[in-house]
């Protein structure tokens, strides 16, 4: 057990810092004038930039698989930087084309100023996909030597240079587009250097698999991983185009970018358990278990006791400045919210498996069939004139369940079809 949370801990609070960076945003939005305006365009903005950014998300574990020899490793990277391109074409054109703002406007059902807002976010962001895309490989690299503290360190560093941009950009009342979009640039630079130092001082590439890696191969196992990010990044904008349309929908929206991204420190805490069981194999699985089982009900206690106490309020309103009207909503979204813990341990546990065995199809379709289902209940709960923040976070919720329970089902299937089991 010790072991295991040695190797655990670097990647969750790597993980937090990451997701941190987010909160710090937020709490610069919300003391600019229009605070709840700064905020929706913000949550408009990343919930499309979410959508191409996500297609990355995989790339640390497929390093972290296929990056084993030389040649693979360099085959990767080359793969990693093609990727990269062909993701960042698409958000390219949306960010400059009338056609894209004309999407935005219709998906959004906002006003053609709104949407301009948008498209400036989306076009200053088109870099920050190319340099997450090394980020993830570095990440995956240094993950696949077990030098987790080095990602920790860099992660931390990271988030420090963030927060200066974001202090300096907002002291010098920059309009807040540039300070976002430039605190997370700069940071992410500053982190690739990082990495790459840490990488010649402490990487040590593992025994020699893989020498014939073919791009094809990474292709395979990309494109389900890849949909499975894409689909997590849909949650998001399917459920804002149905609340945008119900009444107070920018506030709505405003509350429940705050609390999502507040619940996703734990989400992504929660999601390392991906690199845990390609790192550490499967064996002494019973241990495995009850370990996952604690830091999920550890995660749980933490999200109910911030909800449920005056802590929501200090760290909402004293600390980040979030405005009155968003804090109350926001703390409702949390409740829901507390019960993400334990679905995705219970989710990364099977996803674990399917990377372990590179049939990673079995992720994809359950993460289409999350999207599908936030979909359709979001659009029953529109159309009965129900849907709030609240059930909003409670469409995504159950979401994630049948995620879980397509993955568990492929997992058992796969299981049952091996000679040996």
């Amino acid at each position: 057990m010790l072991t295991y949370w040695r190797f655990y801990w670097p990647l969750a609070l790597t993980s937090v810092g990451m997701v941190l960076s987010m909160q710090f945003q937020n709490a610069t939005l919300a003391r600019y004038p229009e605070a709840v305006r700064e905020l929706a365009v913000l949550a408009l903005a990343y919930s499309v930039f979410g959508f191409f950014n996500a297609c990355l998300q995989f790339i640390a574990q497929l390093t972290n698989v296929y990056a084993r020899s030389p040649q693979a490793n360099r085959r990767t990277w080359r793969f990693v930087v093609m990727a990269s391109v062909a993701i960042m074409l698409p958000l390219l054109s949306i960010a400059t084309t009338s056609a894209g703002n004309h999407f935005i406007q219709s998906t959004f059902s906002i006003e053609a100023q709104l949407a301009d807002n948008v498209t400036t976010y989306l076009l200053l962001m088109c870099p920050i996909v190319l340099l997450n895309g090394q980020r993830h490989y570095l990440t995956g690299l240094m993950i696949q030597a077990r030098r987790t503290g080095w990602v920790t360190l860099c992660n931390f560093a990271y988030l420090g240079c963030v927060v200066v941009v974001l202090v300096v950009g907002f002291t010098n009342r920059w309009a807040p587009v540039h300070v976002i979009v430039g605190a997370e640039a700069f940071g992410l630079t500053v982190l690739i250097g990082l990495l790459l130092i840490a990488k010649a001082i402490a990487y040590l590439p593992p025994e020699p698999e893989h020498q014939s890696v073919s791009y094809r191969e990474l292709l395979n196992f990309f494109i389900p991983v890849s949909t499975t990010g894409i689909m997590f990044a849909l949650s998001r904008p399917v459920l804002f185009a149905f609340v945008a349309r119900s009444p107070g929908g920018l506030t709505a929206i405003a509350a429940l970018r705050i609390a999502f991204d507040f619940s996703t420190l734990f989400q992504q805490a929660a999601n390392q358990f991906r690199h845990f069981f390609i790192s550490l194999g499967f064996d002494d699985l019973a241990a495995k278990k009850r370990f996952m089982a604690i830091i999920a009900a550890g995660l749980t206690a933490i999200m109910g006791l911030i909800a449920l106490t005056p802590l929501s309020a200090w760290i909402w309103g004293d600390l980040m400045g979030v405005p009155n009207e968003l804090i109350e909503p926001a703390v409702d979204v949390l409740l829901v919210m507390c019960l993400i813990p334990v679905v995705i341990v219970y989710r990364n546990y099977f996803h674990g498996r399917l990377m372990h065995l590179r049939r990673t199809a079995g992720m994809a379709y359950g993460s289409m069939s999350r999207v599908v289902v936030i979909l359709v209940l979001a659009a029953m709960a529109y159309d009965m004139g129900a849907l709030t923040h609240t059930t909003a976070a409670v469409v995504l919720i159950v979401g994630f369940v049948v995620e879980t329970a397509v993955a568990q089902r492929t997992y058992l299937a796969l299981k049952k079809a091996t000679p040996d089991g």
